[in-house]
């Protein structure tokens, strides 16, 4: 299988300086690595090259890091040989930065020509990405053909606008764009993801796989645990995390939404068979979109199941998982439940088990296994 461009879990800096033909050079020549490059203006931020002087001894432009691998200037990277070029790029898309990698400005670069900076075209561009994977996915949208996938120039030139991601501004979305655009890109990375590194099979691969696999969105790494835990849920721990996603200082929070949007759930998809189905989200009616998402999870009996007789409620762990989102009791998860239902027998059943005043909650297996077709 071809090593997918778009999908990164380090990053390549090079320090430029605006009009220096020797920068020019440099990223010319770094932009036919298939990476995402990470260029730092160091007219705009004298302070980052002051720290970039301590870890080279370097007072000349450009400066190329690899992680924290410091090349050197356009020369040392010309000068390269082809298997350490190759291993570093491999560096660079399989390891994530270390704590000692070279700095980065706390805030983005204002928006020039180049950047995606409309709503519209940043609708557009997630729009025309999911509706790539539509070939590839079952008609309940609950399985992927990854294989088929791989082998598709569909997916080549999914890759290639991927990569566009690092260009596009973030700061001007409304609420409803942001839901549509991280719940779209959660679920495309997660693909990107699996067809990257393969489906992990234990709790320790879905841990690394979740806080590693990410893409540069913005001039900024967005982790699956910071799309999801950091953005849509408005920054609050995750599973087994001990901090929030974003500290107040990184400049990634300034895109988190204000709350936690417990409708999230139902939309995004983590590559398991428990996950929800995969769809497209466009930021027009998103509520309503998400509402019939939920309401349509809950009618299927993975999501939630309604025993009158026994007064009992069995339901996805899923809302065990987030429960704090749901109102954080079991009372108000129920009634959280109830109110985001559609008309069915199943809530006609649900609002006779809360009327009883007895009901007992437990917890359905969650299935783990792959949403592979084959």
């Amino acid at each position: 299988m071809g090593d997918p461009e778009g999908l990164v879990l380090g990053r390549l800096v090079v320090y430029t300086l605006t009009g220096c033909p020797h920068c020019v050079r440099a990223e010319n020549s770094l932009s036919r690595l298939g990476l995402p490059v990470c260029a730092v203006d160091i007219r705009e931020h004298p302070e980052i090259w002051g720290r970039v002087n301590q870890l080279t001894g370097q007072t000349t432009v450009p400066q190329i890091f690899f992680n924290s691998v410091h090349v050197g200037g356009g020369d040392d990277l010309q000068k390269l040989a082809p298997r350490e070029l190759e291993r570093l790029v491999r560096l660079v898309r399989e390891e994530a930065v270390p704590e000692d990698g070279p700095p980065l400005p706390e805030e983005r670069q204002s928006a020039d020509s180049d950047t995606v900076d409309r709503a519209a075209e940043l609708s557009a561009i997630l729009r025309d990405i999911n509706l790539l994977f539509s070939e590839y996915l079952s008609a309940d949208g609950k399985r992927v053909d990854y294989k088929a996938m791989s082998l598709s120039p569909v997916f080549k030139h999914y890759c290639e606008l991927a990569v566009q991601l690092q260009r596009v501004e973030l700061q001007s979305l409304t609420r409803e764009e942001k839901l549509a655009f991280f719940i779209n890109t959660y679920n495309a990375l997660v693909i990107h993801g699996n067809l990257r590194l393969g489906a992990p099979t234990n709790m320790w691969q879905r841990y690394r796989f979740f806080n590693y696999v990410s893409y540069v969105i913005g001039g900024e790494v967005f982790t699956l645990q910071d799309i999801e835990n950091g953005v849509l849920r408005g920054n609050r721990k995750g599973v087994a995390q001990l901090l929030r996603p974003f500290s107040k200082t990184d400049p990634r929070l300034q895109v988190a939404l204000p709350d936690a949007e417990p409708l999230v759930h139902f939309a995004l998809n983590c590559g398991a068979m428990g996950c929800p189905p995969i769809r497209t989200y466009t930021p027009q009616d998103i509520d309503s979109q998400l509402r019939s998402a939920a309401e349509a999870f809950l009618e299927n009996d993975d999501g939630c199941v309604v025993d009158s007789e026994k007064g009992e409620v069995c339901l996805n762990q899923i809302f065990k998982w987030y429960k704090a989102d749901f109102g954080g009791t079991e009372e108000k998860l129920l009634n959280w439940i109830l109110e985001h239902m559609g008309k069915s027998p199943k809530k006609t059943s649900l609002q006779s088990v809360l009327s009883s005043g007895t009901i007992k909650v437990r917890y359905l297996p969650y299935d783990w296994s792959t949403n592979n077709t084959h």
